[in-house]
């Protein structure tokens, strides 16, 4: 598949109450990777097998939740394009200057039906992974990879009561597929839409809420199953807050662990999944299979998944 356009979920920022508890959680307990501090007082993290400078940044505030999370597209070009299919569709479309948001390059910014802040852009600072890119062997420097093992940042949850509009806008303007889908299984009304711009189940999934602008999850990709045992270890270890121990969605056939940082910011390690295509159906499942949709190895479903969100 030749991957244009919207390429991947590039960076989340989000809001916590203690900074000194966040580090410890994200960098020391998780193993994400330091790079900046601004002058704001901002934290910056990437990880182990990212070249892009940053994926998450840290704002200390007095609420927990979410700033806004960029997308990378392909190209300057392609920024272009997609700010004339955003005013077409009549989304009101900000510019940022490069250099605004630090180590990136210029960027749009607008508001999605349900609420959320996005950007876009094409070009952000990059700092390797120290394999560097002729020769670069499989394995890190030593002391890379520490934590949780995270290889990069995956996917993205979010919640609003516009998810349909949401998934309209992602397909029509960013021509992503929606994968798989959770409706009532009464009223056929959409509880939880995925979509994805790549090979992976998805690159940002929708849930419906009564607020708009709700976050529900980040989520952090490890290389396999064994890692994701090591990382329920060091949850455990660290006495992280635990929502779902190791299990396996049904949707995305993804597995998983949820868990919590020090300020409620729920957060993911995802492995697995399958791949998906341009041509794979989109999946539908309903209410009358709740929980094998969202855990399918004790087929129950959590009633804080859907009500715990900041």
């Amino acid at each position: 598949m030749a991957l244009r356009g919207v390429l991947r979920l590039g960076e989340v920022s989000i809001r916590v109450l203690d900074m000194k508890a966040a580090r410890q959680h994200y960098g020391t307990h998780m193993g994400l990777i330091e790079t900046l501090v601004d002058e704001e007082g901002k934290v910056y993290y990437k990880c182990w097998d990212e070249h892009d400078h940053h994926c998450l940044v840290l704002r200390e505030a007095d609420s927990a939740g979410m700033d806004h999370f960029a997308f990378k597209v392909f190209d300057d070009q392609t920024l272009t394009e997609l700010e004339g299919k955003l005013r077409a569709y009549g989304i009101e479309v900000e510019h940022i200057a490069a250099g605004v948001y630090p180590k990136s390059g210029r960027r749009l910014k607008f508001l999605l039906p349900t609420g959320h802040t996005m950007h876009l852009y094409a070009e952000k600072e990059q700092i390797g992974n120290t394999l560097g890119t002729r020769n670069p062997g499989v394995m890190p420097d030593e002391g890379v990879i520490r934590g949780f093992r995270i290889n990069r940042i995956d996917h993205l949850l979010i919640g609003g009561d516009k998810i349909d509009e949401n998934a309209k806008l992602f397909q029509e303007v960013f021509e992503f597929d929606m994968t798989e889908r959770l409706e009532d299984v009464d009223t056929k009304a959409s509880l939880s839409i995925f979509v994805s711009c790549s090979t992976k189940p998805h690159d940002i999934a929708f849930v419906v809420q009564p607020e708009p602008n709700r976050f529900h999850h980040v989520s952090f990709l490890l290389e396999s199953v064994s890692d994701l045992v090591h990382a329920g270890d060091l949850i455990g270890k660290y006495r992280i807050p635990v929502e779902v121990n190791s299990n396996r969605h049904g949707i995305t056939r993804g597995a998983t662990i949820y868990f919590f940082d020090p300020s409620g910011n729920r957060n993911e390690v995802f492995t697995g999944g399958y791949v998906h295509y341009p041509d794979t159906p989109t999946l539908t499942w309903d209410t009358s299979e709740l929980g094998a949709a969202a855990f399918s190895q004790d087929n129950t479903f959590r009633d804080s998944f859907f009500t715990v969100l900041t």
